[in-house]
């Protein structure tokens, strides 16, 4: 073996290139886990803020369409508790305030009672 020559030196050197290249793969999972966050959970959280908004104005005359599907006309309010007058007889439902999908813009109902009705 020649003089000068030294293992330790090149399991140094090859250490180094190791740790170089394992620092440009952190900084790539970093940045694939921000875009992630950034692709999926802001927008979930600007739709569960719109929810939450509608769900805080719902005031009694408002037409709204539940998750089950259901049409009808907000009758009373109180706490957490949705009372809805559904069909053209007027039934009354009782819903959790939760359980409100959407406020719709024209009453579905009105437009299904002559149709109901044949």
């Amino acid at each position: 073996m020649p003089q000068g020559c030294s293992f330790s030196g090149l399991s140094g050197a090859a250490g180094d290139a190791t740790s170089a290249g394992g620092g440009g793969s952190w900084i790539f999972l970093i940045v694939l886990l921000v875009a992630m966050f950034a692709i999926m959970i802001i927008p979930q959280r600007r739709r569960d803020k719109k929810v939450k908004d509608m769900l805080a104005t719902l005031k009694q005359g408002d037409r709204v369409r539940t998750i089950g599907g259901i049409y009808g006309t907000i009758s009373s309010i109180r706490d957490d508790v949705v009372v809805l007058l559904v069909g053209p007889d007027k039934v009354k439902l009782v819903f959790a305030r939760g359980a409100i999908a959407q406020v719709e813009e024209a009453g579905v109902e009105n437009t299904m009672s002559e149709e109901v009705a044949k």
